[in-house]
């Protein structure tokens, strides 16, 4: 791991179910950025995160919420007192929430739905009450699905059984599908999901304020569109009320950990893939000449992500589609925290390249060219840019301090 250090756990978390035994602590100033007074990155790491037993809460995310906590970075945007909130917290009571997840793949390819439930729970947990709308949301520019059967290019022909058949990253692998979330789970609340690739080939004018559709900045491009909940959402400016942009918007990035073919790995930093449209052009470059700069673009110019959770519950080490099963592992652990590119070089260097594997090589930041030249050039954009909430973002094991506890 890069340098740890250790923080004060709370003695009761009222309304979370989960309690973690926490792995280091330690006495350096805490800020609600994630990063601590000295610039270099916070990594919020949790781990023996045990098998979830289908509940709605997910130990795992609630452990994550107390350490992210304890580390001023709160879930809830409150003065009720509750452990996760602060006044300055990222979700308020009426905040539209777009949480980015990955459905081009299946099988462990994919966002782990157990996860994702426990997540919007704890949204609409909200200890003021939630008046928002939470909407889920994918580009599989062409190939996404929230129903459990996305095409992935025909990744999956070789095993019928799974190309025809609904699979998700869950532990009941052929139920708890977004559609299933949307529709069953969360009938009753305002829980939505928007499947971008709908509209990845419309692109409207800035003063368009009701066609669904992508507007361009540089060279990247970003969806605008009306949620089933009746939010205009315009990814750059915010929530449109009719006369302006009101900024009640969040957005919360949860990928899931994979190798990948010329970048190394596929994490926080080239989720945005699956919100800009491959059709505004630009494919070329992405794949992957200009890929750290085409991602640091969308977090700069765009909108970069108020908390991102990065899915190692199950990694896939030698496949990107997440199957057959002896190309993944569980490793049962969480990541989280604001800089995409600490995110990236730390869970490459100690969660995937661990592992091992025939693409080992691929999953060292300090070597693989693909890899380095990702993160590099995501660092020196976002950074020329004014970095994240105006703190640099950075790579490195001496750059990164982690912040580790344990689930169980």
């Amino acid at each position: 791991m890069g340098n740890e250090i250790k923080v004060t756990r709370r003695n009761f978390i009222k309304g979370a179910t989960a309690t973690g035994a926490l792995l280091s602590v330690g006495s350096m100033g805490l800020t609600g950025s994630g990063c601590n007074p000295a610039g270099t990155s916070r990594v919020f790491r949790v781990e023996n995160i045990p098998v979830h037993d289908g509940q709605a809460r997910h130990i795992g995310l609630d452990v994550m919420m107390d350490n992210l906590a304890d580390g001023a970075v709160n879930l809830y945007r409150s003065d009720a007192g509750h452990p996760w909130a602060d006044p300055v917290g990222i979700i308020d009571t009426n905040d539209v929430v777009l949480i980015k997840v990955n459905c081009q793949w299946k099988c462990r390819g994919t966002t782990n739905t157990d996860l994702l439930r426990g997540l919007i729970h704890r949204i609409l947990d909200h200890p003021d009450g939630f008046q928002g709308e939470v909407v889920i949301i994918e580009n599989g520019q062409s190939q996404g699905a929230f129903d459990g059967r996305p095409r992935a290019w025909g990744s999956y022909s070789p095993w019928p059984e799974i190309d025809e058949g609904v699979y998700v990253n869950a532990e009941d692998e052929t139920v708890l599908t977004v559609d299933h979330l949307v529709n069953n789970v969360f009938a009753t609340e305002p829980v939505s999901s928007f499947l971008l690739d709908t509209i990845r080939e419309t692109f409207i004018s800035g003063t368009d304020h009701s066609g669904n559709g992508y507007r361009t900045v540089a060279d990247v491009s970003y969806p605008c569109f009306t949620s089933a909940g009746g939010h205009r959402v315009e990814l750059r400016e915010g929530i449109w009320n009719g006369s302006g942009h009101v900024d009640n918007l969040k957005v919360i990035n949860v990928p899931v950990l994979k190798t990948h073919d010329g970048t190394g790995i596929t994490g926080v930093l080239k989720h945005c893939y699956g919100v800009l449209s491959m059709a505004d052009g630009h494919f070329g470059i992405r794949h992957y000449l200009q890929s750290g700069t085409q991602c640091g673009k969308m977090w700069s110019l765009v909108r970069a992500p108020d908390l991102n959770i990065l899915d190692c519950i199950w990694v896939s080490h030698e496949s990107l589609r997440g199957y057959p099963v002896e190309t993944t592992q569980r490793t049962n652990v969480l990541l989280a925290g604001m800089d995409p590119v600490a995110l990236d070089y730390y869970a490459s260097k100690h969660v995937l390249l661990p592992v091992g594997g025939d693409r080992a090589h691929m999953h060292n930041p300090d070597s693989f060219l693909g890899l380095f030249n990702h993160l590099g050039g995501a660092q020196s954009f976002i950074n020329a840019n004014g970095g994240i909430d105006g703190l640099p973002a950075v790579q490195g094991d001496e750059n990164i301090e982690v912040v580790a506890r344990s689930a169980v």
